[in-house]
């Protein structure tokens, strides 16, 4: 892949950014895998290949679910919106403009 995730000059970056792009960056290609576990799961007939495939398809959603928490650990207003989205009951859309009232607060 190269540094092609970088929009800046890497050498420019704190650690700390070039870390939280690495993870973003790996939460991407989880999110990734997750969608061609879903494809390939959507196709395959074989009941053995399938269930060897929605394994490991949990397992990159472990894996997202780490990446997604070591960045809401690092950024305290995404976890501000988010909790009033995620794990919630309702219209997401309804959801999703009440979290932007707290972005405007």
């Amino acid at each position: 892949m190269g540094f092609d995730q970088y929009h800046e000059p890497p050498e420019e970056l704190s650690g700390e950014t070039r870390t939280y792009v690495r993870v973003i960056q790996s939460l991407i290609e989880e999110g990734e895998a997750i969608n061609w576990y879903t494809q390939r799961l959507a196709v395959e007939q074989n009941e053995e290949a399938r269930a060897v495939m929605s394994q490991a398809q949990k397992e990159e959603f472990i894996h997202f679910g780490m990446n997604l928490e070591f960045l809401l650990r690092r950024t305290p207003i995404w976890r501000s919106i988010l909790k009033n989205i995620l794990f919630k009951k309702g219209d997401l859309i309804e959801l999703a403009e009440k979290a932007e009232e707290t972005i405007h607060k």
